[in-house]
This record gives C-alpha cells, sequence and structure tokens, in this order.
C-alpha cells in the first residue's frame, strides 16, 4: 500500500505510543507479549507485531510502510482514527 505525499509525511514522525493508541482505538487488542515486540489482534484476524525497543521513538520508513500494510488501513481509516488531519 502507497500513501500519497502528504499523508505520508504526517505519518513518518508518529512515535509508537501513538500507533499503540491508534490500534486501540480501532480495535486491536494486545494479544501477547514477546521480548521487544509486542502483538495486537483485530476481531476480524488481523495480526501486527509492534517492535518496541527502548531506544528510537519512532520507526523507520521501511518499518513503517510494513507495520501500516499489516494493519491494513485505508487513507480514510487513518483520518477516523485521528493519526492523519
Amino acid at each position: 500500500m502507497s500513501f500519497p505525499g502528504p499523508v505520508w509525511n504526517q505519518l513518518k514522525n508518529i512515535s509508537k505510543d501513538e500507533l499503540i493508541s491508534a490500534l486501540l482505538k480501532d480495535g486491536f487488542q494486545p494479544d501477547n507479549r514477546s521480548g521487544s515486540v509486542r502483538v495486537f489482534r483485530h476481531p476480524d484476524g488481523r495480526r501486527v507485531g509492534i517492535h518496541y525497543h527502548s531506544g528510537c521513538d519512532t520507526f523507520g520508513p521501511r518499518l513503517l510502510r510494513s507495520v501500516l500494510e499489516d494493519v491494513g488501513w485505508t487513507v480514510e481509516d487513518l483520518e477516523r482514527i485521528k493519526l492523519i488531519k
């Protein structure tokens, strides 16, 4: 999935905590925790693992793109859960 430039510019600066908060707003629930990965499951079967290292608070572009693809959010979903304006 590819996001338009203005959308990507807003997304590339979100923190892990903001992303986890958005997952919870969208109905994802924590499933388990294994080391530095926190797994979240949605009732519809989607599953995503968030790499939660103590170093950097934001994701690199490739990892963020991969996480967003796993989650399956559209631009409309991102606006609904207030990750973008």
